[in-house]
């Protein structure tokens, strides 16, 4: 099994920026690619941003493409999402997930089988 934890949601003015990281532990030598989900009141679950395995390969959804970056540091087993220029429509609630079997970079959440209990995220404008 692998546990993931996120931290670093809050509340901020609509420009701001805000990092979130998710800890991993556990069997994390069994995971495989990791990334970051949001899930906005009365929406459906939508993938933001994912990283391959190394970390090497990315992809971000295009709403976020350009003011979010993903990154993972493999030794502190531990992924980040740097958020800049929040919109109010980035408020949700952001989930990190990570698969055990799957190596690519999709943002199908149907990929991905540990998910954290999320951070919430409020943008205000």
């Amino acid at each position: 099994q692998v546990q993931l934890v996120e931290s670093g949601g809050g509340s901020v003015q609509a420009g701001g920026s805000l990092r979130l990281s998710c800890a991993a532990s556990g069997y994390t030598d069994r995971t495989y690619s990791m990334g970051w989900f949001r899930q906005a009141q009365g929406k459906e679950r939508e993938g933001v941003a994912i990283t391959d395995t190394a970390g090497g390969r990315s992809s971000y959804a295009g709403s976020v493409k350009g003011r979010f970056t993903i990154s993972r540091d493999i030794g502190k087993n531990t992924l980040y999402l740097q958020m800049n220029t929040l919109k109010p429509e980035d408020t949700a609630m952001y989930y990190c997930a990570a698969s055990s079997g799957y190596g690519g970079t999709s943002l199908s959440p149907n990929m991905y089988n540990y998910w954290g209990q999320g951070t919430q995220v409020t943008v205000s404008s």
